[in-house]
This record gives C-alpha cells, sequence and structure tokens, in this order.
C-alpha cells in the first residue's frame, strides 16, 4: 500500500487527511475539559449537545454544499474549508459561554460537512486505476485507526506541560497544515454538470444514490455499522468503569482492541478485494458485528462479563466494522461520471450520518435503562436488519443487467445515458456493456 505514497498529489493528500485528524482528536480531548469548565457536572449534557450538532451538520450540510462544488475549483474550496475550520478552532479557546461553543462547533462542522465529501471524492480522480484505489481506501482507514491511538497520546503528552486551551492551537494548526498539504498540488477538477437548479443540484446526489441497488444496500450496511459502533464508542466506558469496575487505561486498550481490529481488516483487504467482490465482503463485516454482539451478550447473560471476552469481541466487531467502510467507496466511485461525484459522496456522508443519528442516543438510552444484554441484543438486531435489508436490495448478480427503475434518475446518469427507454430482466444487454459496473 506505500507505495502510492510515491505519487505526489496523492502523497500531499494523504498527510493532509492525517494532520487534519490530528487536529481534530487534540480538539475532541480539549472540547471534553473546556465544558467542564463551563458547565461542571453538566459537562455531558454539554458533549452531548455538540456530538448531536455535528451530525445535523453533517447530514444537513453535506448535500448543500455539495450542490455548489461542482461551481468552485476543487483546490481552493477545500484550502478555504481548512481555513475556516481553523478559525474556529482558534475561537474556541476565547469562549465565556456554552452557546459560544455551539455556535463555532456548528461552523467548524458545517465547514467539515463540506470538505469531507469532497476530499473524499477527489481520491478516485487522482488514483483512476482501481486496485490503487482500493489500497487508498485502506490506508485511509488506517489513519482514521491511527488516529483514535496517537490523538489522546499526544494529548495527553502535551497536557502534561502546557493547559488544555493549547490542544486547539495544535487543532489550528493541524488545518492549516492540512491547507498548505492541498495548496501545494493541482487537484483535478472534473468538467461541471449541466446547470441545474438549486433544488436539483442539492438532492441529485440522493436521487443517484437511492435509485442504484447496490447503493441503497450500502445504505443498509451503514445502519449495521453505526449500531455496532455505537455500542462500542458510547457504552464502553460504562461496561468497563462502571460494570468491571477497571480504570481509565484499561478503558484506552479495550478502545484499542476495536481500533486493532479495524487496522487488521484494513491492512487484509486489499488483497481480499483482489479475489473477492465487494458484496460478500461487506455482508461478512456486517454479519460478523452482529454475530459478535449476540455471543457477547449470552456470555453477559449467563455468565457476567469478562473483560478478556469484551477485548475479543471488540477486535472481531473492529474487523468487521472495517469490513463494511472499507470498500464502500468503490461503489460510489462506480456509480457516477466524475461531476457527480462529489454529490454522490456528501450523499453518503449525510444518509450514514443519519444513522448515526439515530443509534448513538438509543445505544445510550438502552444501556441506562435496560442494561447491556438489552443494549446489544437490540443493536446486533438492527445490524442484522441492516444486513437483511441490504440483501433484498443489492442483488448478488452483479454481472448480470439487474431489473431496476430509472425512474427518479437524471437523464445523463451513467445507467441512463444514451438509452432513455428500455426494459431488461436478468439478462446481459450487448448495447449496454456499462450495466455489469452498475449494479
Amino acid at each position: 500500500m506505500l507505495d502510492l505514497l510515491a505519487d505526489r498529489t496523492y502523497r500531499h493528500l494523504f498527510l493532509a487527511q492525517i494532520v487534519a485528524l490530528l487536529g481534530t482528536g487534540l480538539a475532541t480531548v480539549a472540547l471534553g475539559l473546556l465544558a467542564y469548565d463551563l458547565a461542571g457536572e453538566g459537562a455531558a449534557m454539554v458533549l452531548g449537545t455538540v456530538f448531536t450538532i455535528k451530525m445535523v451538520a453533517y447530514v444537513g450540510i453535506a448535500p448543500i454544499a455539495a450542490a455548489f462544488a461542482d461551481r468552485v475549483n476543487r483546490r481552493r474550496l477545500l484550502v478555504a474549508l481548512d481555513l475556516v475550520r481553523a478559525a474556529s478552532a482558534l475561537a474556541l479557546p476565547f469562549v465565556s459561554a456554552v452557546w459560544q461553543v455551539y455556535l463555532l462547533i456548528f461552523l467548524l462542522q458545517s465547514a467539515s460537512a463540506a470538505f469531507t465529501p469532497t476530499f473524499q471524492a477527489t481520491i478516485p480522480d487522482v488514483l483512476q486505476d482501481e486496485a490503487r484505489f482500493t489500497r487508498a481506501l485502506s490506508l485511509s482507514r488506517l489513519a482514521y485507526d491511527l488516529e483514535n491511538i496517537a490523538s489522546p497520546t499526544l494529548a495527553a503528552l502535551l497536557l502534561a506541560v502546557m493547559s488544555y486551551n493549547a490542544l486547539f492551537l495544535g487543532t489550528v494548526a493541524g488545518f492549516l497544515a492540512s491547507a498548505l498539504l492541498v495548496v501545494s498540488v493541482l487537484l483535478p477538477s472534473p468538467k461541471a454538470a449541466e446547470p441545474r437548479g438549486v433544488y436539483d443540484r442539492t438532492t441529485r446526489g440522493i436521487r443517484i444514490y437511492l435509485a442504484t441497488p447496490r447503493l441503497r444496500g450500502l445504505l443498509a450496511l451503514s445502519l449495521a455499522v453505526a449500531a455496532a459502533g455505537a455500542m462500542v464508542l458510547v457504552n464502553s466506558v460504562v461496561l468497563v468503569r462502571g460494570v468491571l469496575g477497571l480504570s481509565a487505561s484499561d478503558l484506552a486498550w479495550t478502545m484499542f482492541a476495536f481500533g486493532a481490529g479495524s487496522m487488521t481488516a484494513a491492512i487484509l483487504l486489499p488483497k481480499i478485494l483482489d479475489r473477492v467482490s465487494d458484496r460478500p465482503v461487506m455482508l461478512a463485516g456486517a454479519g460478523l458485528m452482529a454475530a459478535t454482539l449476540v455471543t457477547l451478550a449470552a456470555g453477559v447473560a449467563f455468565g457476567g462479563l469478562v473483560w478478556l471476552a469484551l477485548l475479543v469481541a471488540w477486535l472481531f466487531v473492529g474487523f468487521g466494522y472495517s469490513a463494511v467502510l472499507t470498500p464502500s467507496g468503490r461503489l460510489l466511485r462506480r456509480s457516477a461520471h466524475p461531476e457527480d461525484r462529489p454529490a454522490l459522496f456528501a450523499a453518503q456522508f449525510a444518509l450514514s450520518h443519519a444513522c448515526w443519528l439515530v443509534t448513538y442516543p438509543l445505544s445510550g438510552w438502552l444501556m441506562t435503562e435496560f442494561g447491556a444484554v438489552t443494549a446489544l441484543l437490540v443493536l446486533a438486531g438492527l445490524s442484522a436488519l441492516g444486513m437483511a435489508v441490504c440483501l433484498l436490495q443489492w442483488p448478488a448478480a452483479e454481472d448480470e443487467a439487474i431489473e431496476h427503475s430509472h425512474d427518479n434518475l437524471p437523464l445523463d446518469h451513467p445507467h441512463l445515458k444514451g438509452h432513455r427507454t428500455h426494459s431488461h430482466a436478468l439478462v446481459i444487454d450487448d448495447l449496454h456493456p456499462r450495466w455489469t459496473n452498475q449494479f
């Protein structure tokens, strides 16, 4: 995978992703401490609201930003958004009221909601070979997992010698470094789509997404990921500190097990995906997450929670988590023209975060009101439901032209281009060779 870094453009973009992630990780730690300073015992409510604002911004802003992304030079847009994020982070140490935190976080996360899908849509234009793009997706997954380990470690080292407000300066530095790395390379800018109304541009990505069977399957798998991921991210602290009575460092090792599973999958997936298509790999990942949660629930119900069992469970959940997420960029890449990719990546960004917007509070509520066994079983059920819906929506015979509807697709979508009216069902039509790649 590291041979990809020989490509200067991709190398700079990958480094931009890493420094921005490190900066975001420092901000996460600093926000917790800032919330406690401002709200004391009410810090949990403040942080809960902050995360909700983040999800709302992701769901609401991403499609709107994508509607105008092809009207602006892509490099200038990414740099401008990095500067907005840096300015927002720079203002955070000077806030004196909780509402100011909410306002700045909404501004910062709105910029991220525009930045991330545009950035993700740029990578397949830089690495047009699918094998290289697959390896880039694995590297990206590794970067996210390593950030979960590196950022808290770096924050702990910095807090030993300075106040938490200085962490926000690290966030600013990360976003500024990202901007410098982006501006240092020339980025491909696909031709702009045909002129359309604001509503059409805003909803275009979601309409293409929902009209494509395999992407409807991807959305179902996004629910599976959000359900299992919310169990890990929301409830690990309760399981480790509350149920098991272990230390903060034990919590860190528990989260490390989840990250280690995800990293292992990211390393193995490029070779696996060279031999196996995306669908069985992603379904296996979802099935692994659901089965692991059910198995852990049975263990807790009949023998109580054991830390070693939790570590192994989170390792397997992390593996399944990455097995679903890593190939998703390949599906998006195949499902639109280059000029439509920002809109499609924005649709995935918004819709997948809508799943998290449901599972985050649901996970916490189930754990608080009914305990670990119920939380594990319900969230496992949601993961299994996502897997079942995917099986129904995403046909297995991808090498065949699958019966589907074009009613809601734009006329220049690759499913339609050059063929306005036709009917077909489970047959390969020689006149439509590209359909073999579209479903």
